[in-house]
């Protein structure tokens, strides 16, 4: 058996470098040490809302 996968890391990439603009977004903009933590969880889900945002802009 010829078993061949290939594997992208692009997706990963391109979430990773994401997920590091968010929370610098998110942390820069935080008053409080509470805000900073909420903004690292939001970063953690960004694309959450991407897609909501897009979803709400292309249903208009």
């Amino acid at each position: 058996m010829d078993n061949k996968a290939t594997c992208n890391g692009t997706a990963g990439a391109v979430y990773g470098l994401g997920l590091i603009g968010a929370a610098i977004f998110y942390i820069g903009h935080a008053v409080s040490f509470w805000n900073g933590v909420l903004g690292f969880l939001k970063a953690l889900v960004w694309p959450v809302f991407l897609v909501y945002q897009a979803l709400k802009f292309l249903s208009q």
